[in-house]
This record gives C-alpha cells, structure tokens and sequence, in this order.
C-alpha cells in the first residue's frame, strides 16, 4: 500500500506566489531553449540559403516528432496531477510507468521514419538539390536518435506535474547549453573535430536531447519522491493509456495540424514563383525567431496546467479561477511585448541572419512578414493559455476544435485564396491574423460552457 505524502504545495500555497514559482524556471528554461534555435539556425545559415531553407522545411517533421511528445506529457500530466489531487496515488504511479513507455514507442515509430522517409519528404517540396541533400543529413539524424526528446519530454512533465519546476529547468538548461556548445564545434570542425556542416547542427541537437533525458532520470530518481516509476514486471495498462490520449491524442493533433499547416504555407508560397525559396527560408526563420515570445508562454502553461489540474481533483474551485485569470494576464502581457518588438525592429531579427546569401532579398519579403504575422500575438495569448485549460480538465477535444478551425479551418484557406487571388507572398501572411480572431472567438466561447458546466459548482 502507498503512504499518503504531506499535502503538495499546489492546494495550499497563495496562488500568484505558487504560480510564479512553478512556472519561472519553465520560462527561463524555455527562453534557453529558444536561444539555442535561434543560434542553430544562426551558424547554419553562414552555410548558405539552400541549408537555411532546409532547415526551415524540416521544421514540419520536428514538429510533428515535438507534437507527440508534448502531447503524450501532456496527457501523462495532466491525469497524474488530477490523480494526486484526488489523492489517487497508485493511479498516479501507472501514469508515470505507462507514460515513459509510450514515450519510448513513439521514439522507436521516428526512428524508422528517419531511416527510411526522409529524403521523399524534402522531395514533396519540388527542392533544389542542395536543399533536398541539406534536408536529408539533417532530419535523418534528428528522427534516429529521437529517443533522447521523448525521454526528455516525459521525464521533465513528471518533475513539473509534482511540483519540481527547478529540476525540470536545470535538465532543459543542460540539453540547452550542451547544444550551444557543439554546435560550433561540430558545424565548423573547432578543436580537431571534423568539419560536418548542417549534419554536425543535428548531431549537437540530439547529444543536447540525449543528455537531458539522462538528468530528467537521474532528477526522477532521485529527488520525485511523490511518484514510483516501477519497470519491474511491467505490463501496460490499456485504462490508463486511454485516459493519457483522452488528453494527450487531441494534443498530438493539435501539434500535428501545426506541422500541416506549415507544410500547406510552404507549398502555397510555392505560387509565387521565384521568390518562393526565400519565402520558405523566410517563413523558417519567423518560426524560429518567434519562439522567444511564444516559448515563455508555453513556460508559464507548463507551470500553470499542473495547478489547475491539482486544483480541480481536490474541488478547490477558487484556487483554480484564480491561476486561469493570472495566467492569462501574463500571457497577454509577454504577447504584447512581443507584438511590440516584431513592429519596431524586424529587420534587425532578420539582420541576425545576414551572412546568408542575398539578405537583401530575405528583408525584403521577411519585414512586411514579421510585422503582418505578429498582429496575430495580441490575440494568441489569452488562446494559448484557456486551450491548456482545456487539456488539464481533460477537455483535451476542445483544444483540438480549435485549432483545427484554426489551422485548417481557417489558415491555410484565407492563405491560399490570398495567394491565388494576389500572387503576391506578402499578402498571405494576413491569414495568421485572421485566423487568431477566429481562434480566440472559439476558445472565449468554449471556456464560458466549460466554466458553467463543470467548474462553477465544483
């Protein structure tokens, strides 16, 4: 029988305090990771367009591949948070073990995709030869050794799921600046190591991925003692599993419909003709760039869902009305900041880029792209954060309406009519906008039904 531990931190510490505190870490951790995009795609872009580019159009398949990861945490979370809330400990412990096991098949499913897809994918996109070649040495590494981000993943949203942001940040700044660290080595060939080029950017990802698995071990093992990962004798559970994609499928898809949705916007720039090649390279380096302001919300999710879940299992309603309200507060307030930079000084972003070849011709499509694109940012906060809310209620289909209305819905349409209508790249951009407002319609609308229905007389 499991002894019950000490009441968690999550019901019993004043909530702007618990939620600055929990989800701190996950934002410095996540501007890390951040960074260290940003800085692969800095070095790779000295290699030249055709490799920038590259990396752009692999960004769908990483995606994907960071979809399901984050979904299946996702879902392991959200029911092992809910499980301690409600006391539930020997439900919380099956969560933990199944999860890390779903995690390792899903790594086993890229594994064979990298080993055997790779070069069609950049194929689909009509490339060049050099970008096809690029593509292929850079993805194929990334999805083989895959296994290192879906044991990082899985073991960070346990430590974050009880409580322990601070390790889940220490192993996210491990990988971070592991990464940082060889890329350079590895790209240029620094200290008598080989030249490798765009593969040497994948090698330094996957060792960062790798050992940041290792220290989300070690941190699990080691100082989480409000689970128990038991491997001995294991045999999945079908239940648990079914509530973990209750949550973690409508994640997975929602991820997924973002990797079709940048495969769609890189096809449709595709009408536009010769500028299309700087486009996608263009469209890459928004999403990397991007991601500093995104990534601190995601941080501050991490930090917020487990709150919210611990919260509903215990019926502590007013706990929980409180970190959404808070929550979306900070959100909207770094989307802003956000909005803000991407208006003022998209040239200097992009500048950051300038030994790629004809940066002329990047600035020209990619300022009117930053700065049409970022007017979405001052709707995306309040949608990112009640969609998580959605997840940690297990209301994780929801989540996935919504941004299949906005991805797919919405998008990718207004997207291709603009581009059809126009031919013109810099007016497909207004799709993201527009389909912001429609994202942000739903998500107002579903939160008022999911507050009457279940949390108001909670």
């Amino acid at each position: 029988m499991t002894n019950s531990p000490a009441e968690n931190k999550m019901g019993i510490m004043p909530v702007n305090r618990l939620l600055i505190s929990m989800s701190l870490p996950m934002v410095i951790s996540m501007l890390v990771q951040a960074l260290y995009n940003v800085v692969d795609t800095i070095f790779v872009s000295s290699l030249g367009q055709d490799a920038l580019t590259a990396l752009s159009l692999a960004f769908s398949l990483q995606n994907l591949m960071i979809a399901v990861a984050t979904g299946t945490g996702v879902g392991v979370n959200a029911l092992l948070s809910r499980s301690l809330g409600a006391k539930k400990f020997d439900r919380a412990n099956k969560a933990a073990t199944n999860g890390v096991f779903l995690a390792m098949c899903s790594a086993l499913v890229f594994m064979l995709v990298g080993v055997f897809f790779t070069r069609a994918f950049f194929e689909m996109f009509g490339s060049s030869a050099g970008v096809v070649e690029y593509g292929t040495q850079y993805l194929s590494i990334c999805c083989v050794f895959s296994f290192g981000i879906f044991g990082q993943v899985i073991f960070e949203r346990l430590l974050q799921a009880t409580g322990k942001t601070i390790y889940s940040m220490i192993t996210q700044l491990t990988g971070a600046i592991i990464n940082i660290i060889l890329d350079p080595i590895l790209i240029y060939g620094y200290f008598g190591f080989p030249a490798l080029g765009v593969a040497g950017a994948a090698i330094a990802t996957v060792m960062g991925q790798i050992v940041a698995f290792l220290c989300g071990v070690y941190f699990n093992f080691r100082f989480n003692k409000e689970i128990k990962l038991e491997f001995k004798n294991f045999k999945p559970d079908g239940q648990i599993i079914g509530r973990i994609y209750s949550v973690g499928l409508p994640s997975i898809a929602m991820g997924s419909v973002g990797s079709v949705m940048n495969a769609g916007i890189n096809q449709i720039v595709r009408i536009c003709g010769d500028v299309a090649e700087t486009a996608q390279a263009v469209f890459g380096l928004y999403f990397k760039i991007q991601s500093f302001i995104f990534m601190p919300v995601f941080g501050l999710n991490n930090g917020m869902v487990p709150i919210v879940a611990y919260n509903f299992g215990a019926k502590k309603r007013d706990r929980m009305v409180k970190t959404i309200k808070l929550s979306v507060v900070y959100a909207c307030a770094m989307m802003f900041i956000g909005f803000l930079v991407f208006q003022i000084m998209p040239d200097k972003l992009i500048g950051l880029f300038a030994d790629s070849a004809d940066v002329g011709q990047l600035l020209e499509i990619g300022v009117p792209a930053f700065r049409t694109i970022s007017i979405s940012f001052l709707f995306a906060g309040f949608c990112i954060v009640i969609l998580s809310v959605f997840q940690a209620l297990g209301h994780g289909l929801l989540s996935l309406i919504t941004s299949l209305a906005r991805q797919l819905g919405a998008l990718l349409p207004v997207a291709l009519t603009l581009a059809l209508v126009t031919r013109s790249v810099n007016a497909i951009w207004f799709a993201f906008p527009v389909a912001e407002i429609i994202s942000v319609t739903l998500s107002a609308f579903f939160l008022v039904r999911v507050y009457k229905t279940q949390i108001k007389n909670l």
